[in-house]
């Protein structure tokens, strides 16, 4: 058998950061589907493919909220996070071979750092850009973009307006978070504290109103 494992939602300010693994005893069916990194696919390909996923695949998720991630950042960098919920995926599943999307600049340090966790006998293939070329990587991408997208959602019905995509380069986004702060003088649930972007917005509501920021 072997597995995928990627992930969606690493630098946004606002949101979770999803890992997920996907295990197959072949790769055809996937490659039947036409799966592709999720980047390339539109939200609805990407929800199709999905669900069609889970029938030919073994699938497992981690879900890491904002407030789980400052803690955890607390003591780790985020690319040994990664790497860690990563193994945790791959102990799950227990496949002959794992393809990873290697998150640090080093393939091989990513590689190490996974592999330190492993309580299987699992090789471990860290490579930049795996989810372009295994289709087991492209097929666990496909879902934790869906499943991120899935929580993006139940927040912004939990927080009654529109949030955009969580990422400091979507104006919804920082538009929010810059309300939410004028308003209550703190970050906004889900927010993750422990970014620079959030810290930012931070000081500069306590130097002046934001009004001024906003042209």
């Amino acid at each position: 058998m072997i597995c995928g494992v990627d992930e969606a939602g690493r630098g946004p300010v606002l949101g979770p950061l999803v890992i997920c693994a996907v295990a197959v005893e072949s790769d055809d069916e996937l490659k039947a589907l036409g799966v592709k990194d999720s980047k390339q696919l539109t939200a609805r390909k990407r929800e199709e493919l999905a669900r069609r996923i889970r029938k030919v695949a073994k699938v497992e998720t981690i879900v890491l909220d904002a407030e789980h991630i400052d803690s955890l950042r607390n003591l780790h960098g985020l690319n040994e996070i990664e790497a860690w919920k990563m193994a945790e995926l791959i102990n799950l599943l227990g496949p002959e071979v794992a393809y990873v999307d290697a998150a640090d600049a080093s393939e091989k340090s990513f590689e190490k750092m996974v592999r330190s966790e492993l309580k299987c006998e699992a090789k471990i293939v860290s490579e930049h850009k795996a989810d372009r070329n295994y289709p087991v990587v492209s097929a666990a991408s496909i879902i934790a973009k869906v499943t991120r997208d899935e929580c993006i959602r139940g927040i912004e019905v939990e927080m009654g307006e529109p949030i955009g995509s969580g990422y400091t380069s979507d104006p919804v986004t920082v538009a929010f978070v810059q309300k939410y702060i004028k308003k209550h003088g703190k970050c906004p649930p889900h927010t993750r504290e422990s970014w620079e972007t959030a810290k930012n917005l931070m000081m500069l509501n306590s130097l002046r109103p934001l009004d001024s920021f906003e042209g």
